[in-house]
């Protein structure tokens, strides 16, 4: 097993061509400039196939995007792009990360950084950083523990984790992990009978809200997922949906999930329905999905409990704004009524930093998750939550801020505030 800053790069044993694993860990250790050594064994290993059931690459891993270029190599292509894929032309999904790094820093000198407090409340629940673990499916695909591991390792850190209702493990069997502060995010389906016994049972199970999402009417247009056919693999289910017929995929022309969609997700979903939900529940509801001051407003207006700024990781409508270029938007909506939080494109502690800058009160993390899951399941999801709570840190340091509350807008400088002042040209 690795630990902590260290990664291992599996390839499965008793593979149908060994030489042909051999030459893409060849290949690997030329991208990533490994060892010559480790290059060379994997070249003899190409040319002398026989009698190898494993090779291991190890290298050291210094932030978490890093995990995605090795999560590529260990993974079946359909899984991979289910993962990393946008939709259409996938420019938001660029966009998500790349806004980031339009923002800059106006840092403040000479304040005694020596305690540093980034503990914080999410709905009255108290966690060690706001930093949070957002919902994403099918994780059995990346690996075979799947969210049993994601729900640990969450735990471990003092975070809450939002568990997908296309879970390939169950809500009773995450809770069975041990103690945690859990969130489910919800799909709510044609039939409204499901959808009400998949609240109480996440109720039952001990968590904590839902968070509803309603960006989804309609599957968004994903090609990688229309070329590889898209399907879950056979020895897989949605969990949450055993015994009610609804928890298999079939096979289909194009995407099965997006066929799967089309058959069980109901597209008459308004705002009428958060009322519902709140009649059928205890739990809080966040509303995940909104990128607009409008749908801010008839958030606030129909009870929610707070909102998730999340454009679905670009997976949904393309050419949408980053989530962090709409967060500002969203939060001044809001007026401080209801907390907002930001979800997509998070892949540092600085963008953490400037997420909570522009008015989040937290952020969530989820394809980067799901690529740490897959290279080394438990530990590498310990280990990412780790990093960026570290680099957050360490950003607050070299900001001058000791504490959640010391982070204002006047830490960062956006696009906007760049044109504003400008000069005129006329």
């Amino acid at each position: 097993k690795s630990t902590k800053s260290q990664y291992l790069i599996s390839y499965i044993t008793l593979v149908p061509s060994i030489t042909s694993t051999c030459v893409h860990l060849s290949r690997f250790c030329l991208l990533h400039s490994l060892p010559l050594s480790l290059q060379g064994t994997a070249t003899a290993c190409t040319k002398n196939s026989v009698g190898v059931h494993r090779l291991v690459a190890k290298m050291t891993i210094t932030n978490i995007t890093e995990y995605q270029a090795i999560a590529k190599q260990k993974l079946p292509k359909m899984a991979y792009d289910y993962y990393a894929s946008g939709a259409e032309d996938e420019w938001t999904l660029k966009e998500n990360t790349e806004a980031f790094s339009r923002i800059l820093f106006r840092p403040r000198i000479l304040i005694d950084v020596s305690k540093i407090d980034i503990t914080t409340t999410v709905l009255g629940f108290k966690i060690s950083m706001p930093i949070m673990i957002a919902p994403t499916a099918f994780q059995k695909m990346a690996h075979p523990e799947g969210e049993y591991a994601t729900a640990r390792a969450a735990s471990a850190a003092d975070t809450i984790m939002t568990l997908s209702s296309w879970a390939t493990s169950s809500v009773e069997e995450v809770a069975s992990t041990g103690p945690g502060i859990r969130f489910f995010q919800l799909y709510v389906y044609k039939d409204r009978k499901v959808v009400e016994q998949l609240v109480r049972r996440a109720e039952r199970a001990g968590f904590k809200a839902i968070a509803l999402t309603v960006d989804t009417p309609r599957l968004g247009r994903r090609e990688a997922d229309i070329k590889n056919r898209f399907v879950l693999p056979p020895n897989l289910t949605l969990k949450n949906f055993e015994g009610l017929n609804l928890g298999k995929m079939d096979q289909a022309a194009d995407s099965g999930l997006a066929s799967y969609v089309a058959g069980q997700i109901d597209r008459t979903l308004s705002w009428k329905d958060v009322k519902w939900l709140q009649s059928i529940t205890t739990m809080p509801i966040l509303v995940k999905g909104v990128i607009t001051a409008e749908d801010t407003r008839l958030a606030v207006e129909n009870g929610a409990a707070g909102i998730i700024v999340s454009n679905h990781g670009a997976r949904q409508l393309d050419y949408v704004p980053a989530t962090i270029s709409a967060l500002e938007e969203v939060v001044k909506a809001a007026r401080g009524q209801i907390p907002v939080f930001l979800d997509g494109g998070v892949r540092r502690g600085t963008d953490v930093f400037k997420a909570l800058a522009l008015g989040a009160a937290g952020v969530f993390i989820g394809r980067p998750v799901v690529m740490a899951l897959a290279v080394e399941g438990e530990a590498g999801v310990r280990n990412l939550l780790r990093m960026v709570r570290e680099e957050f840190e360490l950003t607050m340091a070299l900001s001058g801020c000791t504490s959640l509350a010391d982070i204002t807008r006047n830490h960062v400088v956006t696009e906007a505030d760049r044109l504003a002042v400008m000069p005129s040209r006329l």
